[in-house]
């Protein structure tokens, strides 16, 4: 299935989002989309899905100009997305989620059953239909995303940044995965910042900046520096420590956290862990073994069953979120869109989220509207958050910009613990950089960071000690001076590092 987009163009109230965009994905082939956040890559697909319609331009799918007013029509041509925060009911089963509003084409009973099983062999996916969704990992979680859109015989399926929340192994799996899917006839647009991957796995790369193609590239003969130098003409850059800056001063201390969920099950067990002043310490595990539940203990949002957190000589363990964060505790979360804007506030409105009793969002017992504005546009300013004013809501944003300004508005204020879950995730290398960047000023500065991350390198690059977390225990503690991607990615899963 070959889809062409030309002359592409999309414009909103102040924004032009697409213009002169042309693409073309083949037949059979692995395609790239890289760029910038803010480069036009989710609207373009969106266009391409849709979601929304272009004011400009023609989609051509097998040389037939088509025109999408809904994703139905766009699944009914053969096209399926696959969005990087999964769409799945957890308390289902894998064919119930997979069946759920495409009922009308195999029914809900033996014969969508037999179906699911079919499309799981022919594609190497190895996905029990009667299994609920519940009780699978990130990556299995991935691969019944994937089935649902073939269900609906998708012949093009985009995956938004499929590999963000991935360890090596896993990555490894659905790029097999991907190649029988494109050794069938199937086409695959690939969206992702991680420009190591893009090489390994696409036929085609495309690059985006400031809405519209500026070129392409051959991932035979490409490298990093060329494509990230073609995305934001920068070199491209790498997470190190220099100096080490760890005191000997606590600003943290664990001990013996359990925690046991609302079904019964025992999610955290006897976690003890210290982070000094001007420490970084990551926490390495595959999605969905504690390490979630415990940045939520720490940030009182659950209450652990047994243990103690201390914050600066104060035991915070029954505080309230609110009083948490007034002791100086930064939280950039894993869920951009559940705990860290409200989508539809302006940008300033955003910026007095979590920190409606500290200035500038309040002047004495009142808010403070135009104190919240003057330090939204200096996180603008400081983090290159591409949008036309304060006033624009986060919801217009593309996910890396609206990620930037999370990161700006938890490091202000001079906090002296920062619970980074996946900081970087969806922003492109410039402002991966500039993130790294910041997290090292202020560790030199003296602030303790319990960073979560899927990125690798990004953990072993930034940390001054690593804690690989399974099943709710700590199960290694690892030097990243001496560890690479791959031995972490083999402790995460449970063997040897």
């Amino acid at each position: 299935m070959q889809v062409e987009l030309r002359g592409i163009a999309k414009r909103f109230p102040g924004v032009i989002a697409n213009h002169d965009v042309d693409l073309t994905i083949r037949s059979g082939a692995v395609h790239a989309l890289i760029g910038e956040n803010g480069a036009g890559k989710s609207t373009l697909m969106k266009i391409l899905y849709g979601v929304q319609n272009a004011d400009d331009g023609t989609i051509l799918v097998d040389d037939r100009e088509q025109r999408f007013s809904s994703p139905t029509d766009a699944i009914e041509a053969g096209i399926g997305m696959v969005f990087q925060h999964f769409m799945l009911a957890d308390n289902l089963t894998v064919l119930e989620n997979i069946v759920l509003g495409a009922e009308k084409m195999h029914g809900i009973g033996e014969k969508a059953r037999g179906r699911v099983r079919e499309i799981s062999a022919e594609f190497g996916f190895d996905i029990d239909p009667d299994i609920r969704v519940a009780e699978l990992g990130v990556a299995a979680r991935q691969r019944v995303e994937i089935l649902k859109v073939l269900y609906r015989g998708a012949r093009l399926i985009i995956l938004d940044e499929p590999t963000a929340v991935l360890v090596p192994q896993e990555v490894e799996i659905l790029f097999a995965n991907l190649r029988e899917l494109v050794a069938s006839g199937c086409s695959v647009l690939f969206i992702s910042h991680k420009l190591d991957e893009v090489l390994q796995i696409a036929d085609d790369i495309t690059v985006m900046r400031r809405g519209t193609t500026v070129g392409t590239a051959d991932p035979a003969t490409a490298t990093r520096q060329q494509l990230a130098e073609l995305m934001v003409g920068a070199e491209l850059p790498t997470p190190e420590l220099s100096a080490d800056t760890v005191t000997d001063t606590p600003v943290l201390s664990l001990r013996s956290i359990s925690l046991v969920n609302d079904t019964g099950r025992t999610v955290l067990a006897g976690i003890d862990l210290t982070i000094h002043r001007g420490e970084i310490v990551g926490i390495a595990g595959v999605e969905g073994n504690g390490q979630t539940e415990l940045v939520e203990v720490i940030m009182g949002m659950r209450r652990a069953t047994e243990g103690r957190i201390v914050l600066a000589e104060e035991d915070i363990t029954r505080l309230s979120v609110r009083k948490v964060r007034e002791r100086g505790v930064g939280f950039i979360p894993e869920d951009r869109h559940r705990h860290g804007v409200v989508l539809d506030f302006s940008l300033w409105e955003n910026r007095i989220l979590g920190h409606q009793t500290t200035a500038p969002a309040v002047r004495g017992p009142l808010l403070n509207p135009g104190g919240a504005r003057r330090d939204a546009e200096r996180i603008i300013d400081a983090y290159d958050v591409r949008t036309p004013s304060v006033h624009t809501t986060a919801r217009a944003l593309s996910g890396g910009n609206q990620q930037k300004f999370i990161v700006g508005r938890e490091m202000s204020g001079d906090p002296i613990l920062l619970l980074a879950s996946h900081p970087t995730r969806g922003v492109d290398v410039g402002a991966q950089a500039a993130i790294w960047d910041h997290i090292r000023r202020a560790r030199q500065a003296g602030l303790g960071v319990l960073l979560i991350s899927a990125d690798l390198d990004e953990l072993i690059g930034l940390s001054d000690r690593l804690e690989v977390i399974l099943r709710g225990r700590f199960t290694a503690q690892l030097d990243p001076r001496d560890v690479t991607a791959q031995e972490l990615g083999t402790a995460m899963t449970g063997g040897a590092a």
